[in-house]
């Protein structure tokens, strides 16, 4: 049985999440499996090999996978499975990098159909992933000698309960404090099963996408990244963890971001 590790990353077509594709394929040999949700999947695969000239492109494939469906992710995933080997195939990395922000600064700022669409994407959507794609992860009998595989959920500083000492951004603080339960969760549920792979949760920084540009002048320039540097600093702090910081949440400089 050969092995065939890859790279998972979901969603993948823009901002940090694009920034990891294309860094997973510029530094790796891996295989990289990138959802989108675009009509337009031909202008996914061009925005991100553009410049990667060196690159096979043989090694990119796209699933087309909607994180609001749980259907869709369902679909994503056995869409997958046909077109991976028969045998021998397992996540080596996994991002779930899903997140949406509604910086709701006073109680009277909430709005319920903004707080649904945020646990949806934030929280629910991650958990379905879980659902439907933690299958790929390797069993006990496969990566052998390999490195460790890495289940990964994009999370945030501000889900920690502990450090919250400006208030604020309600729904957002409390479904990243919800996602790192998941993270915890689920990395028990692979021990139990004895599962070669860890759970973690990353804070990426504040990086310069649309996501974040109403607060980039509240942040001081050494730490506003562009999607590149995020990327390459999550690339190495997730390459660099070990069985023992398993379950827990870990930022941009390799630092415990404390619950």
């Amino acid at each position: 049985m050969s092995p065939y590790p890859f790279v998972l990353i979901a969603p993948a077509s823009r901002g940090l999440s694009l920034a990891l594709v294309r860094h997973y394929l510029h530094n790796t040999k891996l295989p990289v499996y990138a959802t989108h949700r675009s009509d337009s999947p031909e202008s996914v695969r061009k925005a991100i090999l553009t410049d990667l000239s060196s690159v096979d492109p043989s090694r990119l494939s796209l699933l087309k996978l909607e994180l609001t469906s749980e259907e869709s992710i369902s679909s994503a995933a056995d869409e997958l499975a046909k077109t991976l080997p028969d045998t021998g195939a397992y996540i080596h990395t996994a991002f779930s990098t899903g997140g949406i922000l509604y910086p709701e600064r006073r109680p009277q700022d909430l709005d319920v159909s903004k707080m649904v669409e945020t646990f949806q994407v934030n929280v629910i959507s991650h958990l379905l992933l879980i659902k439907h794609f933690s299958r790929f992860l390797p069993r006990s009998n496969q990566a052998q000698g390999a490195e460790l595989a890495k289940w990964v959920h994009v999370s945030a500083r501000v889900g920690s309960v502990s450090e919250n000492r400006l208030g604020g951004w309600y729904s957002y603080r409390a479904s990243k404090s919800a996602l790192n339960q998941v993270i915890r969760t689920f990395d028990l549920q692979l021990q139990a099963k004895k599962t070669p792979a860890i759970c973690i949760g990353v804070h990426p920084g504040t990086v310069k996408t649309d996501f974040s540009k109403e607060f980039w002048g509240g942040v001081p320039k050494e730490k506003l990244f562009e999607p590149e540097d995020a990327a390459e600093k999550l690339y190495r702090v997730v390459e660099g963890l070990k069985k023992d910081q398993r379950g827990r949440v870990w930022d941009w400089a390799g630092k415990e971001v404390i619950p």
